[in-house]
């Protein structure tokens, strides 16, 4: 392929390339994209994790800029110089901490400038601090369109960013459901072996054990429902995930004296598996935009408790997939926890409703389609020249 002709090159900007759902989104997106048709480079402001062997294609480079904390404008300089170097057609930033990189890329020359929000973190749950949104607002002239993967997202970035409405495009994630689906017969056998035996309803959770996650909610209302209910000893706890309220969920459960019925292993790569363990899928965050795992769920078949904010209630329909409850409400949450685990024909029919519901809106197809049209329109707006070629 000749410099003339070879396909353009997006440049993808994140602050830390790891587990977490942006980066298993921009994967499945890179993994899906037609190969022909663009190039892949991805920018991390930090650093990056094995979690990159995640993406099938072997000519996708990575650049660590190991940004610092506080703030030194050192990684901007090296960033331009980045893209000096590597000439992306286009650049797609993404969330409140790579947004700064739009200044530089307009410095550096970048033709065709995205934005995307994927949620907010524990430090500005709603949006609303003046600071950031004055940066957002400050950048907003120079990005050419925004992605969001939320009604709710979409919703904020029009009436609180002054992001036209010409100028976004939300799309939702997609989900592997070849990969993620129900289990056919017996429970998968997991490590340790004697955790499921006996087990009746296993309750479950995969995510970043972390502040904005709060799995300590989760933890309390499961030793809530074990307190109430009637035949509490072949419930199980499993949550699968990493981060600092590990620890904090581990000792609530040790202490109430539950440690034999709760298995938190830390971070796996077998989720699907571990996902056709369960029976029921609980996500008690305090802010989302829209979760991968709550899709992996749904199309694993299982019906998911959700809190309601970000993108929950867009995916999690109350009656008919699931039910929702107010964050950080443990108490709202047992509730519901007695009412399913003692109810496995619900289990199972609003599972399947989960499971049409990925099926018919979800696919991977559709969302790396959407992004496809993106991309190309943002090029074709930036070079007349290459409309055609799609």
């Amino acid at each position: 392929m000749t410099p003339e002709t070879r396909a353009p090159l997006l440049a993808h900007v994140v602050y830390h390339f790891g587990t977490g759902g942006l980066e298993n989104g921009l994967v499945n997106l890179i993994n899906r994209l037609p190969r022909e048709r663009f190039r892949h480079a991805i920018i991390s402001l930090t650093d990056h994790t094995d979690f990159k062997g995640r993406i099938e294609r072997d000519d996708v480079a990575f650049f660590d800029l190991r940004k610092p904390p506080g703030h030194s404008l050192r990684w901007m300089r090296q960033l331009w110089h980045l893209l000096r170097r590597l000439k992306p057609d286009l650049v797609h930033t993404r969330n409140l901490n790579a947004v700064e990189a739009q200044f530089v890329a307009a410095l550096a020359g970048v033709p065709a400038r995205l934005h995307g929000e994927h949620g907010r973190d524990v430090f500005d749950l709603r949006g609303e601090n003046w600071k950031y949104n004055l940066l957002r607002r400050a950048a907003r002239p120079l990005v050419g369109h925004y992605t969001c993967v939320s009604r709710d997202l979409a919703g904020w970035l029009r009436d609180t960013v002054g992001v036209g409405p010409a100028r976004l495009t939300q799309i939702y994630n997609g989900v592997d459901s070849g990969k993620f689906h129900p289990r056919a017969g017996a429970r998968p056998g997991l490590e340790p072996p004697d955790f499921l035996t006996g087990a009746t309803c296993v309750i479950g959770s995969i995510g970043r054990m972390v502040a904005v996650k709060d799995y300590p909610t989760l933890a309390r209302a499961f030793i809530q429902l074990c307190r109430s209910a009637e035949n509490s000893t072949g419930l199980r706890l499993l949550i699968v995930g990493d981060g600092t309220a590990r620890a904090e969920c581990q000792a609530l459960l040790d202490r109430a004296g539950l440690a034999a019925q709760a298995w938190l292993p830390g971070q796996r790569d077998d989720t699907a598996e571990l996902l056709r363990a369960m029976d029921l899928f609980v996500l008690p965050s305090l802010g989302e935009g829209i979760s991968n795992t709550i899709l992996e769920a749904m199309a694993s078949g299982l019906p998911v408790l959700a809190s309601a904010v970000g993108g929950n209630p867009e995916l999690v329909a109350a009656g008919v997939t699931g039910a929702l409850f107010q964050p950080g409400d443990d108490g709202a949450l047992a509730g519901m926890l007695l009412d399913y685990a003692s109810d496995p024909e619900r289990r199972a029919r609003e599972g399947a409703a989960a499971r049409r519901r990925i099926e018919a809106d979800f696919s991977l197809t559709r969302m790396a389609a959407a992004y496809q049209a993106v991309y190309e329109a943002a090029l074709a707006n930036r070079y007349p020249q290459l409309a055609t070629r799609y």
